[in-house]
């Protein structure tokens, strides 16, 4: 456990729950605010959501109406995958937010974490009819894991779970949900936050380079193969970089610099 992690676990955890899931409860609570802190929340209209250990297969998400920059572990509603509220106020589940991260949840349980967000960048490049283009490392190395799915409007409908689960595919980690936004997951909170923020420094470079009225410099096909590769050593399972584990504790950090420690009450 780093640093960090271990001064999450040593607050006060509230009588009836498990360090495990206080500690999970005072991490998304922080995913939360830093999403808001670099920009990419959409008032209180997305869901990120952590799947909790247990045989329960509880969630903890967002209840409806609380900003993303007043989150806290305590306010966070807690959901079984029939979209029952077994914690909470049941009337503050968003049921479009239960379809999509339920949907991940239940078919690939090693992965904690589905971040969904609507950002500028990402919109703009999920209405774009070639997504996310190989015009700079940041895209390139993130291709091979990275997903397109087709909007087919509010995701209220169970049927479109399986065809979330298929676009994401068994080692994806990004999402493009076009006219949508976009979609990321992980093994850790830390590793979906920080797929979703490479992701949209991608589309952001991306829309800037458009904006610029001239013709902009194509890589070869042999140079964008190479670097796809690269991305696979370095960001894929058992590669170099775990993501997120890093840049974590660092994160939590500058959240309590920048905004204090509300989010662990």
């Amino acid at each position: 456990m780093n640093r960090d992690s271990a001064q999450l676990s040593a607050h006060m955890v509230p009588e009836g729950m498990t360090t495990d899931e206080w500690q999970l409860r005072c991490e998304l609570a922080a995913c939360f605010q830093l999403t808001d802190l670099y920009g990419m929340s959409d008032v209180a209209s997305t869901h990120i959501s952590v799947m909790l250990p247990g045989p329960e297969h509880h969630f903890l998400v967002n209840p409806l109406g609380t900003l993303f920059d007043e989150m806290t572990a305590s306010a966070l509603l807690k959901v079984d995958l029939d979209g029952r509220v077994v914690e909470g106020d049941p009337s503050l589940l968003n049921p479009a937010g239960f379809i999509i991260h339920s949907a991940i949840h239940m078919a690939q349980t090693d992965l904690v974490c589905v971040m969904h967000s609507h950002t500028r960048a990402n919109n703009a490049i999920a209405m774009q009819a070639q997504g996310l283009r190989p015009l700079s490392q940041k895209a390139c190395v993130m291709l091979d894991f990275l997903g397109y799915h087709d909007y087919e409007g509010a995701a209220l409908d169970e049927d479109e779970r399986e065809r979330l689960v298929r676009d994401l595919g068994p080692e994806g980690r990004v999402l493009v949900l076009r006219n949508h936004g976009a979609l990321t997951v992980g093994r850790s909170v830390g590793e979906a936050f920080c797929w979703m923020l490479r992701l949209e420094t991608a589309c952001q470079y991306q829309i800037d380079g458009q904006a610029g009225g001239v013709p902009l410099h194509e890589l070869s096909e042999a140079t964008i193969l190479h670097t796809r590769a690269q991305g696979r050593r370095l960001l894929g399972p058992g590669g170099v970089i775990e993501v997120g584990k890093l840049e974590w504790p660092g994160l939590l950090r500058k959240l309590e610099r920048e905004r204090g420690s509300s989010y662990r009450t």
